[in-house]
């Protein structure tokens, strides 16, 4: 198949490129490189079924592709509050240029959303059915916010024009290729320890994240575009630690003599966070495979390799 993936150059669109070529499809990889790196799909450039457009989805396209994976939006709250206009206009914009492309060449779409969806969840686990406790005017909203509004886009290109859709609601994802200072716990924790800093706690470490591996996440995401299910889909582990717990995994497996700093919690941010995967067992046949421990082995050693690289 001929197969787009918006955001390819970015940490879970090139793993994702990896799989589609590895099974012999054609690759077209669109990214403005706001947060994706060539670095990350360089070892395909020059391959024939290859091919990496540098374009910004807030402008129309034309293309002839079978499959559209949408995952172009920063993903991190320190990239997508850096310019918020921008972050809102990629997930509402885009995903317009991206659903219009979809219905004009009869491609199945499918949207990368996000557990953000739910807010700062007064449920948990968090199911597909729960609506969500979102701030509309916070200082994350404009990727809440601008995620809920892409699955509506998503939905009623479907209901009114047919567009063949798929949805996942992506949990937090780790694993090698993170951005070294993308604000996440996990590249956070590990950049400190690995630099021998403290590593920073928001608030008491008391809330909650899953934290699902990025080969299981990939493999969820191609079993629902190609599945019959439209979604939407949680994707995520659901396995729960406390921001706490993870800090002091990381701190044992790097560095024991790293301290832990304290710091106030940032807005509206989630207290806890964990999918109930049933929908993804049930119809996709899929849950995570790779236990915390294996995937920060991994995903430290890239790290490392990187820190050391660039020294």
């Amino acid at each position: 198949m001929r197969i787009l993936v918006t955001g390819g150059a970015g940490f879970i669109g090139s793993h994702l490129i990896d799989r589609l070529m590895e099974q012999g499809h054609e690759v077209l990889c669109l990214d403005n490189f706001y947060t994706g790196h060539k670095r990350n799909i360089e070892k395909w450039l020059g391959h024939p079924y290859f091919e990496c457009i540098r374009h910004d989805i807030t402008e129309p396209i034309r293309l002839e592709v079978d499959r559209i994976y949408h995952l172009a939006c920063p993903a991190s709250p320190v990239h997508y509050q850096f310019n918020p206009v921008k972050t809102i206009k990629t997930n509402v914009i885009g995903t317009l240029h991206m659903l219009g492309l979809a219905k004009r060449v009869k491609a199945r779409f499918l949207l990368a959303s996000t557990s953000e969806v739910y807010g700062d969840p007064l449920v948990h686990p968090q199911t597909e059915e729960y609506w969500g406790n979102v701030n509309p005017i916070g200082i994350r909203s404009c990727y809440d916010e601008g995620k809920r509004v892409a699955e509506t886009l998503t939905f009623d290109y479907h209901r009114n024009n047919g567009v063949d859709i798929r949805v996942a609601r992506i949990f937090n994802t780790y694993g090698p290729r993170m951005f070294e200072n993308d604000g996440r716990v996990v590249s956070n924790f590990v950049v400190q320890a690995l630099q021998g800093i403290p590593l920073t706690v928001y608030g008491d470490g008391s809330q909650t994240r899953s934290f699902c591996y990025v080969s299981d996440l990939v493999e969820g995401l191609m079993r629902l575009m190609e599945g019959d299910y439209i979604g939407p889909v949680n994707l995520g582990n659901p396995v729960e630690y406390t921001i706490l717990e993870l800090a002091q995994t990381i701190q044992k497996m790097v560095n024991p003599n790293a301290d832990i700093a304290f710091k106030p919690l940032p807005q509206d941010d989630p207290k806890k966070r964990q999918p109930d995967i049933s929908r993804a067992k049930t119809y996709l046949g899929w849950e995570p495979l790779v236990p915390l421990q294996e995937g920060l082995t991994k995903t430290i050693a890239d790290f490392e390799e990187r820190l050391n690289a660039s020294r």
